[in-house]
């Protein structure tokens, strides 16, 4: 079971990187919340990996981070209706501590904006990984998208998550205000302060 890829980034998508190891490319299927954070091409990258073997088919799913596919694994084996590829749009419209908040606080009408999840659905995400999210293992932001250390792996913080709050109160779509804050969170390291992250955000 291949669990973590490291190797040289040959191409990328907002949804697929081609990863050279060992003389082998592998296609790896990614969130856009990992796209964004990958290096260029020619580069080393790392991608903790979640593979999916059917009769037909091997799938490889790959995410910045430790947390973020333990996240996925959580909506694929949790919850009913969601497979691999509804996780992925869903992980691609927010980042996983945005997601593991709306759960904590109940927050269905955020989830079902999630291309993919009616309200249905959404109420047995929360239902379901209410008590799930915050388990030991699932809230650690272990990032490894580049041998540079580049992360937005910080993005727990309470500062993360009051700019994104302000940015909603703005007028910001939540998925938008989300790839705002992560974007100054990663320009600006995980010491910065709301105050920092909202500037930033604000003024691209």
């Amino acid at each position: 079971m291949i669990t973590q890829l490291r190797g040289i980034l040959l191409e990328s998508t907002p949804l697929m990187a081609v990863v050279e190891a060992a003389g082998v490319g592998y296609e790896v299927h990614v969130p856009i919340t990992t796209a964004e954070r990958l290096p260029g091409s020619g580069k080393e990258c790392v991608l903790f990996i979640h593979a999916v073997y059917r009769e037909d088919s091997q799938t490889l799913y790959g995410f910045a981070e430790r947390s973020d596919r333990d996240f996925f694994r959580l909506l694929i084996e949790k919850v009913s209706g969601i497979g691999p590829k509804i996780a992925v749009t869903i992980l691609s419209r927010m980042s996983v501590e945005t997601l593991k908040s709306a759960i904590a606080q109940g927050d269905v009408a955020l989830l079902s904006k999630c291309p993919g999840i009616g309200r249905k659905t959404a109420e047995r995400v929360v239902i379901e990984l209410k008590d799930k999210v915050f388990a030991a293992g699932v809230g650690l932001g272990t990032s490894a998208v580049a041998a540079s250390g580049t992360s937005a792996g910080a993005a727990g913080s309470s500062a993360f998550q009051d700019a994104v709050s302000s940015l909603v109160i703005l007028g910001y779509k939540p998925a938008d205000a989300d790839k705002m804050a992560r974007q100054a969170l990663t320009a600006l390291g995980g010491e910065a302060s709301t105050e920092a992250l909202l500037k930033r955000a604000l003024n691209g």
